[in-house]
């Protein structure tokens, strides 16, 4: 069993409290949305809010807004605007949204493993039964 490490205290950075960066990290890309939406712009590129939107089914315009703009207000995503009419957006990841990505594709690779041991796990049970 690993060494236990330290609990750390209470800090504040800006308006955030936490007591480990492993919890910051969750409050800055937790979430059923926001790691999807790091993962498909770091994976396609440049997109535009319709393109994110249909890349995910199952947000709302709503939804997609509002994490936009945290993951904007963190420096994880930058919003550009062409001034034009209709107005054009397009988002993008900044350096640091890129600095996730490998630990994106991680999570990925986890989940196709975990995929394959499911069915695994499903095909005994329905041999043993």
């Amino acid at each position: 069993m690993p060494a236990r490490t330290k609990q750390c205290g209470l800090k504040e950075l800006g308006e955030r409290r936490y007591h480990c960066t492993f919890e910051l990290t969750l409050q800055i890309i937790g979430g059923k949305w926001k790691p999807m939406i790091l993962y498909h712009l770091g994976r396609d590129g440049v997109q535009r809010f319709s393109a994110l939107r249909r890349g995910m089914p199952g947000i709302t315009q709503k939804m997609l807004t509002q994490q936009l703009r945290e993951l904007e207000a963190d420096g994880m995503v930058h919003r550009k605007v062409y001034p034009q009419v209709p107005p054009k957006v397009e988002y993008s990841l900044t350096a640091m949204g890129q600095s996730i990505m490998p630990v994106l594709e991680q999570l990925c690779q986890w989940g196709k493993e975990y995929e394959r041991f499911a069915d695994q796990q499903a095909a005994k049970a329905e041999i043993a039964s």
